[in-house]
Parts: C-alpha cells; structure tokens; sequence
C-alpha cells in the first residue's frame, strides 16, 4: 500500500473549495485513496473522493494528513494529491 504525508495548505483549511477540488481529483483517479490525520488509525481513514468526509475529518491550516491507496497507479496518484493538498487555493 501506498502512503503520503501532506500538509494542508490552504488558509481556510480543507473547507468548502479546497475539498470539492480535492475530492474531484481523488474521484477521477483509477485508484481508491483513502486520507486521514496522521494522529488517527489507518483503519479510520476516510475515502478521499467524498466531499463530505474531507469537510467532516476538520483538517485546518497546517494539519498533516495521511492518504493512502493501493494497486497500480496508487503512487503517482498520491504524488497528484499531495501537491493538490498542500497548495492555499484560497490565494488564487
């Protein structure tokens, strides 16, 4: 299984815009990613696609955050949403 580390970026944390961008990207890859703080157990992680469950894991500004995924792809995949993450989309 694949795993990353990110820190969320944006200013407002991963509220409202920053999570539907996020959960947008995770939904259109060909691998199922999972995220969860990094203080939390893995088998509490959250499926990454669902804008719901990236509101509700409150995540603000700085928070680390562990996403994770498996099977071909998995790799790239969560490359892709680090950067995603880690970007403050509220300056743009």
């Amino acid at each position: 299984m694949a795993e990353r580390t990110a820190i969320i970026g944006s200013r407002v944390g991963l509220h409202a815009r920053p999570a539907a961008i996020f959960a947008e990207a995770a939904g259109e890859l060909p691998v199922e990613v999972t995220i969860a703080l990094e203080t939390e157990p893995s088998e509490d992680a959250l499926d990454a696609s669902s804008i719901l469950s990236l509101m509700g894991l409150g995540a603000e500004y700085g928070t680390k955050v562990v996403l994770r995924a498996e099977g071909e792809g998995a790799e790239e995949a969560l490359d892709q949403l680090v950067k995603i993450l880690e970007i403050d989309h509220d300056s743009e």
